[in-house]
């Protein structure tokens, strides 16, 4: 591989464009907004979404499909979840046929409750996908602090050509053939992040937060599991992993949305003040129906939704969880 297209110029996206130019490959990133794009090719800094870092002037931005694509030898999908449809709807012309493409969004539609490799596989008939999901946040992966991933796909070839691309002195990855579990544990693990957060912002402490993440990643699994995941993926990076991350860091979007809601603020509110992306929104009400459809008791994920959508209290939301029917914990967690 030389030459390498980022579709997305969020902060993630940007981090592992510095990560893979460090590689010493050719890189370019494209972005939905030609005047944002124009903005960051001119300061070398994505100031929005990864500020104070500074892009190196051989990484290249476009808003054009076409030059995006040319010559690509690897796609990465960088583009939040919800948004994955549009873009590839339009991608689909300008996509070199037979080049490998990544996902590195964390999120499930909403209406079709499709993973994003799902998504991208609609418009890419025959691409070889595969998912990188993880503890990964792209402020600390752009300043080259200690990172540990996994990368999943059904073709152990690719999967092993992948961890070679990425892997460097400071970013570990893993490979396994587990896509549906490393794609829903990235996901998944947003919508607890969010409960942290408003047990964080209700003043609650470390017993209240060590509870809801033990018992957010049992309700993880279960849904896992029964959309055809295997239960062992929830203890790895995917899982546990990326959920200990999102739960309790100072970059985490989702856990500090759950703050501000769990402080009184309106989820209208908290959205209005940023521009950036807090997936676990949206993933709550696809969670929520992908544990209906599939007849799974997820009962945090439940108040979750109750309390962003329903306006429910946050504090009756956290008794009706903590008086629920008496129950085995080994019934759970076998």
């Amino acid at each position: 591989m030389k030459r390498i297209a980022i579709i997305g110029d969020g902060a993630w996206g940007t981090a592992l464009a510095l990560l893979l130019r460090a590689k010493g490959f050719n890189i370019v990133i494209w972005g939905n907004f030609p005047d944002y794009i124009e903005e960051q090719r001119e300061r070398r800094e994505n100031f929005k979404f990864l500020p104070g870092v500074e892009i190196p002037r051989d990484i290249g931005y476009t808003a054009n499909f076409t030059e995006a694509a040319e010559k690509a030898d690897l796609l990465i999908c960088a583009v939040p979840a919800q948004f994955i449809r549009d873009v590839f709807q339009r991608f689909v012309p300008h996509y070199p046929r037979g080049v490998p493409v990544v996902s590195v969004a964390k999120g499930i539609e909403q209406k079709t409750l499709k993973r994003c490799t799902e998504v991208l596989e609609e418009f890419l008939e025959g691409a070889p996908l595969a998912a990188l999901s993880g503890p990964s946040h792209a402020e600390e992966v752009a300043r080259n602090i200690p990172t540990a991933v996994v990368i999943a796909s059904h073709d152990p070839q690719l999967s092993r050509l992948l961890q070679d691309t990425f892997m460097t002195t400071s970013f570990r990855v893993y490979t396994q053939d587990d896509v549906v579990g490393v794609e829903l544990g990235g996901a998944l693990k947003n919508v607890i992040a969010l409960a942290a957060g408003m047990s964080d912002g209700l003043g609650y402490g470390d017993n209240s937060k060590s509870a809801l993440l033990t018992r957010g990643l049992v309700e993880m699994s279960r849904l896992g599991v029964a959309a055809g995941a295997k239960r062992l993926t929830f203890s790895g990076l995917s899982g546990i992993g990326d959920l200990m991350t999102t739960s309790f860091s100072r970059h985490s979007r989702n856990r500090a949305l759950g703050e501000k809601i769990g402080q009184g603020l309106s989820l209208r509110e908290v959205l209005e003040s940023t521009e950036k992306v807090a997936e676990g929104v949206w993933t709550t009400t696809s969670s929520r129906e992908l544990a209906q459809k599939l007849g799974v008791e997820v009962p945090i994920f439940e108040e979750v939704y109750k309390v962003l959508f329903k306006g429910k209290d946050c504090r009756q939301a956290v008794i009706d969880l903590m008086t629920r029917g008496k129950k085995e914990e080994m019934e759970d967690l076998e």
